[in-house]
């Protein structure tokens, strides 16, 4: 593959794709304004270098909930893989495990959670948590019986956001059975199914697409599932600092500061923008995740400087899928990881533990 720029992953994918699969991944909510601002924030942030430092040797390591990870790096949970290549997730886990990367597996992949586990390394739950609470403590308990290592709930979803692109292609991968691994393996949900979706395969994903979104969630919910596990669980999505603090009240264990890559609310604050605010909210508390705009190794120097404790990709390594596969994951992470050690050396820096807001300006 050897693509090393992100437009140039993009550009590859887009011919290898069919267009309305490829506009899927790419597009944003609304006129896609937050999806830019994402990006355009991040470049507003300019590394000032130290120079002069021993950077003979640098160190990439993060820890979380009492495990040490090679990198700071994160796969983002992004559903529906199964429309990008036929291995879908089970591709993706098994390049991350290669390059020790850790995964978050959506709740709505084209496989269940436990052919996830079968092939990936460290992995933490994405939870959508249903409109029926009943399939969310399902999702739980199977996340915990196949070795998850914590849950995030997204929380900036409760409808699925205004997708023109999508809508004017009619194009919904949902609607389509491409996000039904985990439901169509649920023993609650199969319950709830008046045959298999063998014999009925668009009624079972109606059935799914019922309950799919909960509206009505709220932090009595979150306190519900605090209770329901004893796994770290992880807000994403948080944006505003007293969601953080109220995070803490709830003592949940991390926050993941994120506006869904621009896919939900167009015209909300970008994620980089965001973090200063919940960072200083958080006061270390609780460690505080990136995820939106990534595409370089200096907008994950940028976030770490800013306070994150790690970041999300997504959308890279989703082209890398699309491009080769297994392989073509594994080498988007290669790249990320190879830019990150570069740019820190660089800069003067020789290990993540050491960014700070010194080493940035805002022009």
């Amino acid at each position: 593959m050897k693509l090393f720029h992100f437009t140039d992953l993009e550009k590859k994918a887009e011919s290898i794709l069919g267009s309305h699969p490829f506009t899927y991944i790419k597009s944003g909510s609304g006129d896609e304004e937050t999806l830019g601002d994402n990006i355009a924030d991040l470049r507003k942030w300019k590394i000032r270098p130290k120079f002069l430092q021993d950077v003979s040797k640098r160190d990439l390591s993060i820890s979380l909930f009492g495990k040490n990870y090679k990198t700071p790096y994160l796969l983002a949970p992004v559903g529906n893989l199964g429309i990008v290549h036929p291995e879908a997730e089970l591709a993706v886990s098994r390049a991350a495990k290669q390059v020790g990367v850790p995964i978050i597996a959506s709740t709505v992949t084209s496989v269940s959670m436990e052919e996830i586990a079968a092939e990936a390394g460290d992995r933490w739950f994405q939870l959508y948590c249903s409109s029926d609470m009943d399939i969310t403590l399902s999702f739980i308990r199977r996340a915990e019986q196949a070795g998850y290592g914590a849950i995030v709930i997204t929380v900036d979803m409760p409808a699925l956001g205004f997708r023109a692109s999508d809508l004017t292609n009619q194009y919904a991968p949902f609607k389509l059975g491409a996000a039904s691994g985990n439901y169509f393996s649920d023993p609650v949900f199969q319950k709830k199914l008046a045959c298999s979706p063998s014999k009925d395969f668009q009624r079972a994903v109606d059935e799914q697409l019922k309950h799919l979104f909960a509206p009505g969630f709220s932090w009595e919910d979150v306190a519900a599932l605090r209770m329901a596990t004893d796994l770290p669980i992880l807000l994403k999505g948080i944006l505003h600092p007293s969601d953080a603090k109220k995070a803490m009240e709830f003592e949940l264990d991390g926050i993941i500061v994120s506006n869904h890559g621009g896919r939900q609310l167009d015209g909300c604050i970008s994620s980089i923008a965001a973090l200063p605010a919940i960072v200083d909210e958080v006061g270390g508390r609780i460690p505080v995740l990136f995820d939106s705009g990534i595409r370089k190794g200096a907008d994950v120097v940028k976030a770490l400087a800013l306070g994150a404790d790690a970041v999300l990709l997504g959308r890279p390594y989703v082209y890398g899928l699309a491009i080769n596969g297994e392989e073509g994951v594994k080498e988007v992470l290669d790249n990320f990881i190879y830019d990150l050690d570069a740019t820190m050396a660089t800069a003067g820096v020789n290990a993540v533990s050491a960014l700070d807001r010194d080493l940035l300006v805002r022009t």
